[in-house]
């Protein structure tokens, strides 16, 4: 379990009464590609979160390299992945994708991405708001304009979730010093490993990311996952894992914008959160900038932002749906339709729609057009 790394003693001083103009609460990959909008904005941006930045990863790290190159964080990368492996108790199938994984460094990323911006960095763990006021164990922080990029808690709004009773998928994987058998991106679809889920391996150069997800957050998923590794012969060690959500949610409440996990901004059936946190804290960002700049107000951004998200409902609709038949289907026939579905033609189209959904190009996208909504096409 990662220690939390904070300022002690004399320099943890209290942090009571500052104001900001932007307040950003998380410092993971929504937080930072908001803040990385704001930079050169001209305001005072603070950036808070209750780990150091880079420090706690929770994931296996692992996005579609279009990303990386449109960020210009190919340093984080450690091996890139242009294969994909299915694997059911009757077979395999392994697909060459239109486009490739990278696993990354999770430490390194979030510093290079940090680095894109000028915001002022804080350790604080945050426990609510009141209006325009934040609460931290630091005291308390003002500003006008206040993202939630805190992650799953949603701990900025109304009414949070609370697991097992919300919809959230749970995920643990372990980190083995081993390197992998070739570059691929391995994921098994068993129910003798997981009733409702999938397990996974990411190769990343010297290590392996093994983990084991669930749909069902009642379901445990330890003995999975160790499972798993004892399958692949690597040491079930430097245990990580997390919940995620797996269903869309408001990204704004009244004086509250919300980006990445804290707005279920990870795609159902693949769990994939990485890359939709940063497509969408980059969205946050720009309509946060064109307040700061004088060129719409704060209600105006707020409902600009959220009907960009809301326009991406569909497509997480979709994804929703796969999720809830994946485990409804015989194994023998999913076998059958892996194999069907390597045809070449069905791979581009299937995987290059997925990508869409939170497109790369969108990292260069005029401000003029940042709340145009993506294709589900």
């Amino acid at each position: 379990m990662a220690q939390r790394a904070t300022t002690r003693g004399a320099d943890r001083t209290s942090l009571d009464g500052t104001r900001a103009d932007v307040l950003i609460c998380g410092a993971s990959f929504a937080g930072l590609a908001v803040a990385r909008e704001l930079a050169g904005s001209g305001a005072s941006v603070l950036l808070i979160d209750r780990y150091e930045i880079g420090e706690r990863a929770t994931s296996a790290c692992a996005i579609p390299t279009p990303w990386l190159d449109a960020l210009g964080l190919q340093a984080a990368g450690r091996q890139e992945l242009p294969d994909m492996t299915f694997t059911t108790p009757h077979g395999s199938a392994r697909y060459r994708l239109p486009w490739s994984w990278t696993a990354f460094d999770y430490r390194e990323l979030c510093l290079l991405l940090a680095a894109q911006g000028d915001a002022r960095f804080e350790t604080a763990k945050v426990s609510g708001r009141t209006g325009n006021i934040v609460h931290t164990d630091r005291g308390d922080l003002h500003a006008p304009l206040i993202v939630d990029a805190l992650g799953w808690r949603r701990v900025l709004a109304a009414d949070g979730y609370q697991p097992p009773d919300a919809p959230l998928s749970r995920g643990l994987e372990v980190h083995p010093h081993h390197k992998a058998p070739d570059n691929a991106l391995d994921v098994w679809i068993e129910r003798d490993l997981i009733r409702r889920g999938y397990g996974w391996r990411v190769p990343a150069a010297g290590e392996q990311r093994v983990g084991v997800g669930s749909y069902a957050p009642r379901d445990h998923v330890k003995d999975p996952t160790n499972a798993l590794a004892e399958r692949l012969d690597v040491d079930a060690v430097r245990y990580q894992g997390n919940w995620f959500p797996h269903r869309l949610r408001d990204a704004t409440e009244p004086g509250v914008f919300f980006a990445g996990d804290s707005a279920g901004h990870c795609f159902p059936l693949s769990g994939e959160g990485i890359r939709t946190a940063l497509y969408f804290g980059l969205a946050c960002g720009r309509e946060l900038r064109a307040v700061v700049g004088g060129e719409q107000t704060a209600e105006q951004a707020l409902v600009r932002y959220h009907d960009f998200s809301a326009g991406h409902a569909r497509a997480f609709r979709r994804g929703l749906q796969l999720q809830r038949l994946l485990p409804t289907i015989p194994p023998r026939l999913l076998a059958i339709g892996l194999r069907a579905f390597g045809r070449r033609w069905l791979v581009r189209r299937s995987f290059g729609w997925y990508l869409r959904q939170a497109d790369p190009s969108f990292v260069s996208a005029p401000r003029a057009a940042r709340a145009g909504a993506t294709l589900d096409s």
